[in-house]
């Protein structure tokens, strides 16, 4: 027979229990479903935490907490009312730096039963973080407050932001011009349908700076197949107006070869720029899009 735990011992059991269960439910819910993707996914990496080789100044940022006080800059600090710290060239290179696009198209969705394309491209971005995280790996989202970090501390944030941004974001379809630093890492994940020469733009961009990087598209099915039958209206969301189709089986076959040549065109960008892009859609596990974006990141930068 088991021997009792003395009242005072068992009381703190209980209490510990409850404070858990709280910080659970405080967790975002995208967080959990993120870690649920993460855990399903064989990594098998081990990280690449070292010294960086290089202590070159790259930039000052407020002070965040988690940051330890050994990096905070205090000359630069007592100049203004904030805190400082300062990051090194080969932080900012070691970082994967993710971008989720938050454009109005993106919160669109062809059924109920389906998550609509911000829904998973926010899901594939925190897997993914997870993932890198758990590898030692430094990771930020672009245009987020959120400062580059390989601690686990970093997720609620992280899905915080993702989750806080209203629905109604006038986002851009493309990255915004942020200056990572030189032999960084991007990923870069939305439905990618801007004209060709502004993704090759922005990727070519990126690539002239020596990052190396991924695209990911992600697709409602309906986007891939035009399902549709009849006479059917169709409402733009970001400012296209309305078109109205008075027999969509007969432009079926046109519109698919449009999005083929749009997708072909994305990968001889990517091929151009030496990045990989992964196809995905909302109605397929997101854990085989997340299998492929890590495969591409580990035989790109060894991470194995």
């Amino acid at each position: 027979m088991a021997p009792r735990l003395p009242y005072d011992l068992g009381a703190q059991a209980l209490r510990a229990q409850h404070r858990a269960e709280d910080l659970a439910l405080a967790l975002p819910p995208l967080l959990l479903a993120a870690e649920r993707v993460a855990a399903s996914v064989a990594q098998g990496a081990h990280g690449r935490r070292r010294v960086g080789t290089g202590e070159t100044f790259w930039q000052f940022r407020r002070y965040q907490p988690g940051d330890a006080l050994t990096r905070v800059d205090w000359r630069q600090s007592a100049k203004t009312a904030h805190i400082f710290v300062r990051e090194n060239e080969w932080e900012a290179a070691q970082t994967v730096w993710l971008w989720r696009d938050d454009s109005p198209s993106m919160h669109w969705r062809s059924s109920k039963a389906l998550p609509t394309k911000r829904e998973r491209a926010d899901l594939l971005a925190l897997a993914l973080s997870v993932l890198l995280v758990r590898g030692g790996e430094r990771v930020a989202l672009a245009g987020s407050d959120v400062p580059a970090s390989a601690a686990r501390s970093i997720m609620p944030r992280l899905a915080l932001w993702l989750t806080g941004q209203s629905a109604y974001h006038q986002g851009s379809g493309l990255p915004p011009d942020e200056p990572l630093p030189r032999h960084a890492r991007a990923v870069l994940i939305g439905d990618l349908l801007s004209p060709l020469e502004q993704v090759r733009a922005s990727v070519s961009r990126l690539a002239g700076r020596g990052v190396r990087g991924h695209l990911v598209q992600v697709l409602d099915p309906a986007e891939e197949t035009l399902p549709f039958d009849g006479r059917v209206e169709f409402r733009g969301l970001e400012g296209e107006g309305r078109l109205l189709v008075p027999n969509v089986q007969a432009v079926r076959k046109a519109y698919r070869e449009k999005l083929a040549a749009q997708r072909d065109g994305l990968a001889a960008i990517a091929r151009a720029a030496g990045w990989t892009l992964t196809l995905h859609r909302t109605d397929k596990p997101p854990q085989t899009a997340l299998l492929s974006l890590w495969s591409s990141l580990s035989a790109a930068t060894g991470l194995d």
